[in-house]
């Protein structure tokens, strides 16, 4: 069991039971997966960079990432449609936790200019998305070895009902979140 997995069933849990007024263990949010993604649109012709980009994930993340088709042709963007656009992983369970943990207390905090995370970020179901610039901010990105910076976008898929208990909810896990 991760660190985040026990501080989720030793203090978030009563402490959301409390203030919340949940009698029903079951009816907590809990945090159901997390989803990363990362566009590789702009450079799809160079498939060594694709390649990279997709070890680079699998180094973070630790589970092997999907590659993403466009589904039409759009001459606008030169883009054909079954051309991989970009790159997807879906975690869930013990992984989930593990990189949750690892972007929260080491990832984040190494990011530049960063204040936490706006609570404009949520959607009106509890769900937060955000973007990283870098992947080099993780630690198993070597920095010097890095050819290709590339950003993410981080979902974390909530059971929490509404907007603001999805907030209390990931601000008890211990996201950086900011007030206001």
């Amino acid at each position: 069991m991760t660190r985040l997995q026990e501080k989720y069933r030793k203090t978030v849990i009563p402490a959301l039971q409390k203030s919340f007024g949940i009698e029903n263990v079951m009816a907590v949010p809990k945090i159901e997966k997390v989803v990363i993604n990362t566009g590789i649109g702009r450079i799809t012709k160079e498939d060594k960079t694709t390649e990279r980009i997709a070890k680079d994930l699998t180094m973070i993340v630790g589970q092997k990432p999907v590659f993403k088709k466009a589904k039409k042709s759009i001459s606008g963007f030169k883009l054909r449609q079954g051309v991989n656009i970009g790159i997807s992983i879906t975690l869930r369970g013990k992984r989930m936790y593990d990189f949750l943990d690892r972007l929260i207390s080491i990832a984040l905090p190494r990011s530049k200019d960063f204040r936490g995370i706006e609570t404009r970020n949520f959607d009106k179901m509890g769900n937060l998305n955000f973007g990283i610039k870098e992947s080099s901010i993780f630690p198993e990105i070597n920095y010097e070895n890095t050819k290709d910076i590339f950003g993410l976008e981080v979902t974390v898929v909530t059971t929490a009902k509404n907007r603001e208990r999805g907030i209390e909810f990931l601000k008890q896990m211990g996201f950086p979140i900011k007030n206001g």
